[in-house]
């Protein structure tokens, strides 16, 4: 252990640096703007505060748990970031040319600087970001925790400690006051905040290093090197066959979506950007810089299990393997990058989301209901400030409320996974909205609200195991017991896991309703001409609103609002920039958008709107710009017309494609048919073949009568093997129609007579009893016998293979009843579910008793047989708890007035 005095001075030394940082870095951009502080190397460290805790002490964590999972988290980024750069640089290039302070700013400014949807969307972000600030807290807490734990870091590894809330308490006090003090000094949102970036810079630093150093000290000073480490790796690490599923794809389209649409990422993408440079710079240092971060993740992990303690918490192998070999200055180091990884993120977190909390609740909440201080320009901008300040302490003690109340969860990569669902409903409408004009207002609101109520239901609120809203009683069972709307099984689809459920049903529902309404519902002539600024960015960045808006303001009101915003200085600057002196005169359209373009830096471009629509008298779109937009929607009409006629020709084309592709389906699903009742029909009769074979050859001295019986089996099985034969070449002869064969009347006694024989040496092998009720007496069936005989012996070997029963036993009854012959082969052991007694006869289909043995044949041409002679094949439970199979044939006509049962 080490003294919480020395990590709490490690911390504060720490936290002195960065202030240090934060404070030179402020005082440089202010006389000095650009520089290094503005370099493509800077904006990449800050990008890389995606690198959270999680990744620092949770991917070592997820890859023990889960093998390489842990990697899509780094792929996904790097996908976007290399493959999707087209995107990334017409965001960046939207979000510079606008002037965009959050992801809820230009989402809202791209659908007509709709404030609802700037709500909407900064109430999804608060929610969603929570987890991952609970996250941070839970991270640092409990490596806090293990580092002053008396018994030692390997010690407390391996206990379940109980979380120390007042830590977490006094970490998240910290981190707002760091936040405030360097975040939120003035209300230019869209001014950088060079300070905070190039204290993040140093941490990414840190933590990298950290993480290094780690790294290659488990890989240098482990005894035989890399090499024995991976020979006693786990399965799941070395043969990673079962990890490529639907979870795989989804964690890496969540990781991709989430480093575009986490506010943080934003934040240091998009608005602090300023220029190409840096994005193309960013778009190979940044995957670089996440593949050095998880190089080291399975070393530390392997080494993690073979050195510690078993039933340690791997998401700690980061920080306590270096104190198991008294390394405490690695292990310091290792803390110190956590803290890094942690203080980063919920830092800007914060900052982003207090903006957004401003601009888009705040106020407009306060205008509405006039509760905006318009005495003096101090009062108003002190307004706002606050607003912001509260909205960082808020941001912060939800995530601490939120670690309370889920603090029994283990897994940190869980949490995180959590938040990068819920981000993610932002992803259609940015993408829609920076490409397709149809995209409306409405499909917007209507996708991100059925997306996030989904994304809520089903992951977010039972994440609280029953402590918050939504009771255990119907996360396990459904509300008011309706199964069909379990969180996790929405509808019956339990085939997922809860991730990968919510992340389908919400992107479902969040697509569907964007697209359907979108077509349903026309833009309004605002949403209509930002679509075409922010689609076209390319093309129309020297565009401004001029020439488009025509509206009337009296300048001295204009100049108010300037004034309370921008304060007196600022707004006289830009006043006289404009040539507007006569207070008294009419606003140019020009005037106007600058001073609405101004506002928005400040308070985003729904509250700016609103300010200045609060001022103007009347507001149109021009005529010319109208024509244009007539224009444009006419040749996308003719455009569509055209793309729908070749549709229809391209769909008739399908339709003969798929008629055909149908039929040679049927044919190959007919010849695949064939070939599997053929190797099965030929298989029963030679297992019996070889069993009686291999007693006799094992049993030279045998009995003369016993041997003469066994030899009479094995011929009769010979004969109905070349029977089976000559009926297999009469039915390829026939084709498909020809499966069944001539029918003639029997005695299905005969057949399990027949059956029970071939049965006997592996009954007799496998140590099972069979009994058998007293057979029924003449009744006599239609069909084929050596057909029967074979559903017989294919029952009760099943029976007898599969019974795992300590004394196992195997019931063959038989009865006559309501004219119709009954054989019911029950067994003692593990039975048949009920989900799955329909199941079994499907071809192919194994139950969970066979395991993985067998075709999965034999049960589906069992019942097919048995269907042939108009019988019917069913399964249930036997009164032993076993299987019970139940065949029931028509007797045949001479024979249904047979007396009596058996």
């Amino acid at each position: 252990m080490l003294p919480a005095d020395l990590v709490i001075i490690a911390c504060i030394a720490y936290v002195a640096l960065l202030f240090a940082v934060a404070f030179l870095g402020d005082r440089r951009a202010r006389r000095a703007p650009g520089g290094w502080l503005s370099s493509p190397l800077v904006y990449t460290l800050s990008i890389s505060i995606y690198c959270t805790s999680w990744t620092f002490f949770g991917a070592v964590g997820s890859a023990v748990r889960n093998g390489l999972e842990f990697a899509t988290i780094y792929i996904g980024p790097t996908i976007v970031f290399v493959g999707w750069w087209v995107f990334l640089r017409k965001l960046v290039a939207v979000g510079r040319t606008y002037h965009t302070t959050s992801v809820a700013d230009l989402i809202s400014a791209r659908f007509g600087k709709s404030s609802a949807l700037g709500a909407l969307v900064t109430i999804i972000a608060v929610v969603a970001t929570t987890p991952y600030i609970a996250l941070q807290l839970k991270a640092l807490t409990a490596s806090f925790q293990v580092l002053t734990y008396p018994a030692g870091a390997v010690a407390a590894a391996s206990l379940s400690l109980k979380p120390d809330f007042s830590i977490a308490f006094w970490i998240a006090a910290g981190l707002c006051a760091f936040s405030i003090i360097f975040g939120v000094r003035n209300i230019s949102v869209n001014e950088r905040h060079h300070g905070v970036i190039a204290a993040i810079a140093v941490e990414a630093v840190v933590k990298l290093v950290a993480l290094l150093a780690v790294g290659l000290w488990v890989v240098l000073g482990h005894e035989g090197g890399p090499t024995a480490m991976f020979q006693n790796a786990p399965a799941n690490l070395t043969n990673p066959a079962d990890t490529f599923g639907s979870r795989w794809v989804s964690l890496v389209i969540l990781a991709g979506a989430a480093v575009i649409c986490l506010p943080r990422q934003f934040q240091v993408t998009v608005v602090e950007n300023t220029s190409e440079r840096q994005l193309r710079t960013a778009s190979w240092l940044f995957p670089l810089y996440l593949f050095l971060i998880c190089l080291f993740v399975i070393p530390i992990a392997l080494a993690g299990l073979q050195r510690l303690p078993e039933g340690s918490n791997p998401d700690l192998f980061v920080l306590t393997l270096p104190f198991s070999a008294d390394q405490g200055t690695i292990g310091l180091l290792a803390f110190l990058g956590g803290f890094s990884s942690a203080t980063s993120m919920v830092i800007v977190s914060s900052i982003a989301l207090s903006t957004m909390i401003s601009n888009h609740l705040v106020m407009p909440l306060a205008l509405s209901l006039r509760l905006v201080p318009d005495a003096s320009a101090r009062l108003m901008r002190n307004f706002i400030l606050t607003a912001r300040r509260a909205s960082i302490v808020f941001i912060v003690f939800l995530g601490f409320l939120y670690y309370r109340l889920s603090a029994t969860s283990d897994a940190l990569a869980a949490i995180g996974l959590i938040s990068f669902c819920g981000v993610a409903q932002f992803l259609p409408s940015l993408v829609g909205g920076l490409y397709w004009h149809r995209a409306t207002q409405t499909g917007a609101l209507a996708g991100l609200a059925a997306g996030f109520a989904i994304w809520a239901y089903s992951l977010f609120l039972p994440s609280f195991e029953g402590a918050f809203l939504l009771p255990a009683s119907a996360i396990a069972d459904g509300p008011f017991g309706l199964g069909w709307l379990k969180p996790h099984a929405l509808f019956g689809l339990d085939r997922f896991d809860p991730l990968v459920h919510a992340l389908f049903w919400s992107m479902t529902a969040n697509l569907t309703l964007f697209l359907g309404v979108s077509i349903l519902t026309d833009p309004t002539p605002l949403a209509r001409y930002q679509s075409r600024l922010f689609i076209d960015i390319f093309r129309r960045q020297t565009e401004s609103e001029l020439s488009v808006m025509r509206r009337t303001a009296k300048i001295r009101d204009l100049r108010g609002i300037a004034n309370r915003i921008l304060g007196p200085g600022e707004a006289v600057s830009l006043f006289v920039t404009q040539n507007a002196h006569d207070h008294a005169m009419t606003a140019s359209d020009e005037l106007i958008a600058t001073v609405e373009q101004k506002l928005a830096a400040n308070v985003g471009a729904a509250t700016a709107r609103a300010l200045v629509s609060s001022v103007v008298s009347s507001e149109t779109i021009s005529v010319e710009e109208l024509k244009r937009l007539a224009d444009e929607t006419e040749q996308i009409r003719a455009y569509s017309e055209e793309l729908e006629q070749k549709s229809r020709e391209i769909e008739a084309t399908a339709d003969e494609l798929a008629r055909a592709n149908r039929q040679l389906r049927e044919i190959d699903e007919r010849k695949d048919e064939f070939l599997s009742q053929v190797s099965h029909e030929v298989r029963t009769p030679m297992t019996s073949i070889r069993s009686f074979s291999d007693i006799l050859l094992q049993n030279p001295e045998m009995e003369a009568t016993q041997k003469q019986r066994y030899l009479g089996v094995i011929q009769e099985e010979s004969l109905r093997l070349t029977r089976l034969l000559d009926g297999i070449l009469d039915l390829n002869q026939q084709g498909a129609a020809g499966t069944r064969a001539a029918a003639t009347t029997f005695d299905p006694e005969l057949a399990l007579d027949h059956a029970l024989a071939s049965c006997e040496a592996l009954a007799r092998a496998a140590g099972v009893g069979i009994s058998r009720t007293k057979p029924v007496r003449r009744a006599v069936v239609d069909g084929d016998r050596d057909r029967l005989a074979q559903v017989f012996i294919n029952l009760i070997s099943n029976a007898i293979k599969y019974n795992s029963a300590r004394k196992p036993s195997v019931t063959i009854a038989t009865r006559v009843r309501k004219g119709r012959y009954e054989a019911i082969i029950s067994d003692n052991g593990p039975g048949v579910p009920e989900a799955e007694r329909e199941t079994i006869f499907a071809k192919f289909a194994r139950g969970a008793a066979a395991g993985q043995t067998g075709a999965g044949l034999g049960l589906a041409i069992s019942r097919q047989i048995v269907t042939g002679f108009g019988g019917t094949l069913t399964v249930s439970q036997s009164a032993e708890g076993g299987a019970a199979f139940t065949i029931s044939l028509p007797l045949a006509q001479p024979a249904r007035h047979a007396s009596g049962t058996g």
